[in-house]
């Protein structure tokens, strides 16, 4: 494997290409119309134009990637996440073009993209799981009559999906075939499958994910956890590793159970065992995300591994070159993703230029990103411009590394999620580990931005009016010295 062909865009793209040129791998960029000039476009060996701007028209057609391939010689792909990472459609198109696919089987795909399948699986090895129904939900009494028998509240939850799509919180019964019916509707639209099945919902939940990874001689191992709970629309926006509430006791369950899960397809590669945590630390099983997560910087940083190297060394056929044992938790890291995105205004995605695009530096401070000064945040594409990754010795140096890192990041010309990252990095629950994913919902309020803003704002109208006041007041010597020569030649040549 001496070339491998990235089917992705922007941060992710460049992080892969990045280790591969310390494997002395040889790496193709695929790009759209839109991203003609993108950093990973230069920084690959070769580039193909995929198509136009559109997703559905470039980085979502398999078939294009697929050419690619073939044109410049590439042997495998790296879908990285999110696009075609996890459809098993596109997984088995590569296995018949004679290609390796950076990634699990297309039967592992398949069984854990859907909840439903994945719960099925996971069951196997009496992993534990949230009361409610283990199938789709056909008939809306008999659910119902399931849904009192869990106790409200209950969730609904599309069976294909993610991202808070075709999902429902029901607080009584009364209200459970409406919000059902909603479930499904949006579920169908979304996924194009509407089944749905229930949970019982956890009040107090966070979110607790296990990075695992297993190779082709059947070894499989994790790398301890990630809390991902402070979130906004279903989405994780900071993440850390490790979890301050989770005691070794439960690390070491949680863990085990993850690489049952893995077991249960015979997983390869990189993937992320995802847990709910109640109030209790009682834990019980989401799915399995069978790819590699925005997220994976934290974990590289508390365990020394670099896991897009791991991924290639499984999908070239080689054996882990560590065991469970051999694997420690080392220090404590905090991620932030930075959206384009205001934070005043719903966190809506805002488009624009980078006027000003100036990253932090030092020491324990890592930025994954895609972007450079004078660029435009294109509106076809995640929104996210970079991962701003903190390391400390312990949780209080990686809060602290993270806030000095967010103060000087200066990026101007759009708004972002700086400013959101700095408010969850300095509130007293976050500092406390005493939070859950309705930390956003129960903390944050725009007002508590816009008074730091137009705090800043009158800080900088100060400063400057101090500096034009220093400058005033130092030419004024100059001038009246200047004042002086003036009179004393004019003296000279009157006397003289």
């Amino acid at each position: 494997m001496n070339k491998i062909l990235i089917a992705n865009r922007g941060e992710i793209a460049l992080r892969i290409m990045r280790s591969a040129k310390e494997m002395g791998i040889k790496t193709v960029a695929v790009f759209s119309e839109a991203d003609r000039n993108a950093l990973h476009v230069r920084y690959a060996d070769e580039a193909v134009c995929i198509g136009p701007a559109p997703s559905n028209q470039s980085y979502l057609v398999g078939s294009k990637i697929i050419d690619a391939c073939k044109q410049t010689g590439a042997q495998a792909i790296h879908p990285g996440y999110g696009f075609l990472s996890e459809n098993p459609a596109f997984a088995q198109e590569v296995k018949e073009a004679g290609l390796v696919l950076i990634g699990p089987t297309p039967e592992a795909m398949e069984v854990m993209g859907n909840k439903l399948s994945a719960k099925a699986a996971a069951l196997r090895y009496n992993i534990p799981m949230v009361p409610g129904t283990e199938e789709a939900i056909t008939n809306v009494d008999e659910a119902k009559a399931r849904a009192v028998e869990v106790g409200f509240p209950i969730l609904i939850k599309a069976a294909a999906g993610g991202g808070g799509k075709g999902m429902r919180i029901v607080e009584k019964a009364a209200d459970f075939e409406e919000q059902m019916q909603l479930a499904v509707s949006e579920a169908t639209s979304a996924f194009g499958d509407g089944s749905v099945f229930i949970e019982r919902y956890v009040t107090s939940p966070r979110h607790i994910e296990i990075q695992v990874l297993g190779d082709t001689h059947g070894n499989i191992v994790h790398l301890f956890e990630r809390e991902c709970s402070v979130q906004r629309r279903h989405q994780k926006v900071v993440e850390e590793a490790p979890s301050s509430v989770l005691t070794p006791e439960i690390r070491e369950k949680m863990g085990k159970c993850a690489v049952d899960v893995a077991r249960s397809v015979s997983y390869v590669g990189a993937g992320t065992v995802e847990f709910i945590l109640d109030e209790n630390l009682n834990f019980f099983f989401l799915e399995m995300n069978t790819r590699l997560q925005v997220e994976h910087p934290v974990t590289e940083m508390i365990t020394g591994l670099d896991l897009v190297k791991e991924q290639i060394k499984i999908a070239r056929g080689e054996a882990l070159s560590f065991k469970q044992d051999d694997l420690k938790i080392s220090g404590h890291a905090m991620e932030l993703r930075v959206y384009a995105e205001d934070p005043l205004n719903n966190f809506l995605p805002d488009i624009g230029t980078l006027q000003t695009y100036q990253t932090p530096k030092g020491y324990g401070v890592r930025v994954d990103d895609g972007f450079e000064q004078g660029m435009e945040i294109p509106i076809y594409y995640d929104p996210m411009i970079a991962k701003l990754i903190t390391y400390g010795k312990d949780r209080t140096e990686a809060i602290e590394r993270m806030v000095r890192a967010i103060e000087e990041y200066d990026i101007t010309g759009i708004q972002t999620t700086l400013n959101f990252g700095k408010f969850v990095m300095q509130h007293p629950a976050f500092v406390s580990g005493r939070f859950d994913t309705h930390f956003v919902g129960k903390y944050f309020r725009p007002e508590s931005l816009k008074s730091e803003n137009e705090q800043e704002a009158m800080i900088a109208a100060i400063a400057a009016v101090l500096l034009m006041q220093d400058q005033k007041s130092k030419s004024q010597p100059i001038a009246s010295e200047a004042k002086q020569q003036s009179n004393w030649v004019q003296n000279r040549k009157k006397y003289t």
